[in-house]
């Protein structure tokens, strides 16, 4: 257990220094690049019953408290907790594959997650914000160029959204399957010197 508490100790740091370096004029393609949606994935599949959501849930909701301190949000905000809502559903995917978790399942899984995820928040983001018209042009608005004032097009949001999603699903499944090779292999038996 204690790989995985590093593991989202590690998200939670990784998340806050990468939105930090973000707001601070760092590159753009860390917007969105984190490991939060394969760890909810990954957790479903991987991690012992008492832990598939509430690990996951405990790094998003610590980075969250931390980044809506530093940005002035709070923490009751519908989007925020639209965000908790798409996260159970990734989560709730990774528990639907679990029995068969292989790389052959896990990459369509973490592919699926990733657009549930943006078709979820986006789709609230237009019911709710006043800046989208309530139509479908409104609609494919929030899906593909969003609004002014957030600088960047959705798209690029979930472009990077799935590359993350990606590549901590393949570094999760990596650890795990060489956790599990490590942990097989049998222990050096000593043996006594020969006088």
């Amino acid at each position: 257990m204690i790989p995985a508490l590093f593991l989202v100790i590690a998200a939670v740091l990784y998340r806050l220094a990468s939105a930090l370096v973000v707001q601070n004029g760092g590159p753009g393609w860390l917007s969105n690049f984190a490991p939060l949606a394969a760890i909810a994935l990954c957790g479903a599949i991987y991690f012992p019953r008492k832990y598939k959501f509430t690990l996951p849930f405990a790094a998003l909701l610590v980075s969250d408290l931390v980044l809506d301190f530093y940005y002035g949000a709070s923490l009751a905000d519908p989007l925020i907790l639209c965000r908790y809502v798409a996260f159970a559903l990734v989560g709730l995917l990774g528990l639907a594959i679990s029995r068969r978790a292989s790389l052959k399942a896990l990459l369509p899984a973490s592919l699926a997650g990733s657009t549930i995820f943006y078709g979820i928040t986006n789709f609230f983001s237009w019911l709710t914000d006043p800046g989208y018209v309530k139509n479908f042009a409104g609609l494919i608005q929030s899906l593909t160029g969003g609004l002014p004032q957030y600088g960047a097009p959705t798209w690029m949001f979930f472009r990077n959204s799935l590359l993350s999603d990606l590549f901590f699903t393949l570094l999760f499944f990596a650890c795990m399957h060489w956790s599990v090779a490590s942990a097989r292999q049998p222990a050096a038996v000593s043996r006594p010197l020969p006088n």
